[in-house]
């Protein structure tokens, strides 16, 4: 099995060049710039060329992937290199290489499995904020075959016993912080047989994880798991409604997200990763455990309890991070501060996604740190659908170009594709064959899983155009396209101009009703520290003079309105269902 995996991993496209050094990537342009030529592929069209994963019946990325790269520095065929890098503002440090990282998660491996009698399949939910715990855990649950449910520590205890009572994990870890939380639902939630609680204290009804950890036997096989086996379940942020139960299996994103690591990421073994991604998401799991390691690169993690921009900055240059991943919501809080008074110098590559990013912000970080801003589209249920690859042009404001994974299409109600500049559904196409990197289904909802499904497509629930020149261009969710007098406008557009005017911080962009148009573009604003005193009405007006000459005058927001804040998923994206919703039920 082992000298099958071998084989398999020097074999493939993938994994071929993992180990390959890292080498000078970028120069700079006239205009002082850095311009980033990639490390693992030459162009677009090499990489949609390399791309030939293949999928291997039996599959477990803990020993078929993290295993082998400490076999191979063993054996000397590469450096030892670091696979968790953590800090924090006390300053405190951990730094595990990929030996280190495996002795400790077998010992959690046997906790799982010898303490709490847990078996393949079973369900383990993991509520745990940035701690080195939280990456041994996730890859016990792969060693041990249990399905791993990460969630948010924001959550509360009606959000915990929602999920427990749907999910029904037989085992609950999390830290001081949620503990009470849990334990005022826990009589109301039959399947939780075992809560571990990750603390220097005892907890009277909880296991010692800690405790757990240090008497655990450190020799453990890893189970044997197919390809297709679930491997974990996320709850999606509930954007647009409830929070659906997304399944994931071992080889969709233990092989798929290659895809990520190798060519969005463009990582080598000698670049480490900082992504500030919440614990409790998918994006976390993309670039915080996968992507990285895939490609044998180190894993960075500041264990901020929010985020600071400051701390943020500071962190990027004091320490030798190479590639910068976060969300639009964190670089519009970085662009407010001056960045010319930070030198980050060894930073490479700055990655978005989560939602889009809006053009006049990174017009901003790269005037102000010579690097420009990569955007990435990709769900839940997926890995990278579009992306702006390094070697490509740059247009702002666009999601780039189909992944190698997908082969990406716009169609209509019918499914059926449409040309260039016409509006509709951004689809993924499965058929003869889906993608073995698409989620297997939304756990207990068969109809809701039959219902991304229209003719030969996925259907993402997003609305999109593809250009002349095969950029993909996002115009927002099915639920958020504002009909106007006929017109159809998309939020982004509008909160891209608005995020122009040095006035506008952030702001969200929804429909209005209104008894001539049936609905009108209303804007919420969150105004810039020098102009909350300003005369509200003239800065309406300017404002909505601002959009017209940005973008069509039929997109203006008639109606504005400044807040002090918009309302967010906790993973940073804003809900515009609930500004919709509240706007539509005064009507």
């Amino acid at each position: 099995m082992a000298c099958a995996v071998m084989q398999f991993l020097q074999k493939t496209q993938s994994f071929r060049f993992l180990w390959t050094p890292l080498t000078t990537s970028f120069q700079f342009s006239k205009k002082g710039y850095r311009v980033l030529a990639p490390q693992n592929f030459l162009n677009y069209e090499s990489l949609k060329q390399q791309y030939k994963p293949e999928v291997p019946e039996y599959f477990n990325f803990a020993t078929d992937v993290l295993d082998k790269w400490t076999e191979m520095e063993k054996e000397g065929k590469r450096p030892t290199r670091l696979a968790l890098w953590w800090v924090n503002d006390k300053g405190d440090e951990v730094r595990w290489n990929f030996e280190e990282l495996g002795f400790r998660s077998r010992k959690v491996a046997n906790v799982l499995s010898e303490v709490c009698g847990l078996q393949k399949g079973d369900r383990v939910m993991l509520l745990l904020p940035r701690i080195p715990e939280w990456w041994l855990i996730n890859v016990a649950c792969m060693r041990t075959g249990t399905i791993l449910i990460p969630g948010t520590t924001q959550l509360t205890a009606k959000d915990i016993l929602h999920r427990v009572q749907t999910s029904k994990p037989k085992c609950i870890i999390t830290d001081d912080v949620l503990a009470p939380a849990v334990d005022c639902i826990v009589s109301e939630c039959q399947s939780l047989q075992f809560k571990l609680i990750v603390s220097e204290d005892q907890r009277e009804g909880w296991l010692n994880f800690k405790d757990l950890f240090t008497n655990a036997n450190a020799d453990h096989s890893c189970v044997t798991t197919r390809n297709q086996d679930p491997m974990t379940i996320f709850f999606t942020s509930g954007t647009t409604g409830a929070p659906k139960m997304t399944e994931h299996s071992h080889s969709s994103y233990g092989i798929g997200l290659t895809v990520n690591g190798r060519y969005w990421l463009d990582l080598t073994s000698s670049d480490i990763l900082w992504n500030t991604s919440d614990t409790g998401w998918a994006k976390s799991a993309w670039s915080s455990i996968f992507a990285p390691w895939i490609q044998g690169a180190c894993v960075f993690v500041h264990s901020m309890p929010r985020f600071d921009p400051t701390t943020v900055l500071d962190t990027l240059s004091r320490f030798p991070i190479t590639t910068f991943c976060s969300a639009p919501t964190a670089y519009r809080m970085l662009v407010q501060h001056n960045l010319t008074s930070y030198k980050f110098k060894s930073l490479q590559h700055c990655v978005s996604a989560g939602e889009p990013i809006n053009p006049e912000v990174m017009e901003q970080w790269k005037k102000q740190t010579g690097l420009d801003i990569y955007e990435g589209y990709g769900q839940t249920e997926t890995v990278l659908v579009c992306g702006t690859f390094k070697g490509m042009k740059i247009k702002p404001g666009s999601m780039g170009m189909p992944s190698p994974a997908y082969d990406v299409k716009i169609t209509d109600e019918h499914g059926n594709i449409l040309p260039p500049g016409e509006e509709g559904d951004i689809a993924i196409k499965t058929k003869p064959t889906r993608p073995f990197c698409l989620f297997t289904q939304y756990i207990d909802d068969p109809e809701r899983t039959d219902s991304t499904l229209q003719g030969n497509f996925y259907i993402t629930g997003d609305k999109g155009i593809v250009d002349e020149d095969g950029y993909f261009w996002f115009v927002g969710r099915n639920d958020d396209i504002i009909n106007s007098a006929g017109y159809r406008i998309g939020p982004f557009e509008v909160e891209s101009a608005l995020i122009e005017h040095p006035a506008v911080v952030e702001s969200a962009v929804v429909s209005s009703p209104d008894p001539i148009r049936g609905e009108v573009v209303k804007a919420f604003v969150v105004l810039a520290s020098d102009y909350v005193s300003h005369d509200p009405e003239k800065l309406i007006q300017e404002l909505q003079d601002h959009v017209k000459k940005v973008t069509a005058p039929y997109k203006y927001p008639r109606k504005v309105e400044f807040v002090q804040q918009l309302p967010k998923t906790v993973s940073g994206k804003i809900r515009r269902n609930e500004l919709r919703k509240q706007e539509w039920g005064k009507a």
